[in-house]
């Protein structure tokens, strides 16, 4: 994520892409969390997505609404080189980015990548 892309936006656009079908509050705050530790920007994301019908909150339990998944045939990228995962701080030689359209959001490694928008 560069300095410019506003959290907010990537980390609305973020859940407007997950592919569960129900998730605990604290496994939607865990992918946030690639975007933002700041309680603040997690709260804004959160409210943002609900308003725009992204995702429904019922307590400690978030839906998606959108059912707009991202491609990994074209919204991935990998990349090789030297990075350290957004999601779980691992050294991996292979990125893979999320191109958003606030931004490019990453890298993961192959299986948080997977964890992150819900393949698995």
């Amino acid at each position: 994520m560069d300095r410019e892309t506003d959290p907010v936006e990537l980390g609305v656009q973020l859940l407007a892409r997950l592919e569960d079908g129900e998730l605990p509050l604290p496994a939607v705050i865990d992918r946030i969390e690639t975007i933002t530790t700041h309680p603040e920007t997690t709260r804004a994301i959160l409210e943002e997505a609900e308003k725009r019908g992204h995702i429904v909150r019922d307590g400690e339990t978030v839906k998606p609404a959108g059912g707009r998944f991202l491609s990994f045939e074209s919204e991935v990228v990998s990349r090789d080189g030297d990075f350290e995962c957004r999601r779980c701080g691992a050294a991996i030689s292979t990125g893979y980015f999320m191109k958003l359209e606030a931004g490019e959001h990453g890298p993961f490694g192959s299986s948080c990548i997977r964890k992150v928008t819900g393949r698995e």
